[in-house]
């Protein structure tokens, strides 16, 4: 299992962070797009090579997201309307959330069971995520997972 940390940066204007490994070594780079309609998000790894990309869809009721990740299927992810609890639907074969996005614990379930658990830290400048990863094939998913629905709690706030 591979931990991960993702913290946003606060006042960012591009919206670009980075994902460290455990060993606090950059691994993943988020660059969000500045002032683009729709807005984009595209991950790179560490050989600063596009990964993913994430697409917020321009009119929907609802936040949604396009998720493209390499050697994937493109994802859809679209925040539920419900009145009590924060929930996402995501469209994808063998992938969904299982957990609390509100109360900031949650796990990621594909094909093969667990592939990663999820951990919003509280009382941290900017939102913090551990990332806890069973499989090297869906890190860069995982990642991507993580962004759409961060963007778009912070979207409700």
């Amino acid at each position: 299992m591979t931990t991960f940390y993702m913290r946003q940066k606060v006042f960012s204007l591009g919206e670009k962070f980075t994902v460290f490994d455990h060993n606090e070594q950059p691994k993943y780079t988020v660059q969000g797009s500045f002032m683009q309609i729709p807005k984009q998000f595209t991950i790179y790894n560490e050989t600063n090579q596009a990964v993913g990309t994430i697409t917020k869809k321009m009119l929907s009721l609802l936040p949604t997201f396009y998720v493209s990740v390499d050697d994937f299927e493109e994802i859809l992810i679209q925040k539920a309307f419900t009145f009590f609890k924060t929930r996402f639907d995501i469209h994808a074969e063998n992938i969904h959330i299982v957990g609390d996005i509100l109360d900031k614990y949650f796990e990621v379930h594909g094909p093969s069971g667990v592939i990663a658990y999820v951990e919003e830290k509280w009382f941290t400048w900017g939102d913090t995520y551990a990332i806890d990863v069973a499989d090297e094939r869906y890190e860069a998913l995982v990642i991507s997972l993580i962004v759409a629905i961060d963007f778009a709690k912070a979207q409700q706030n």
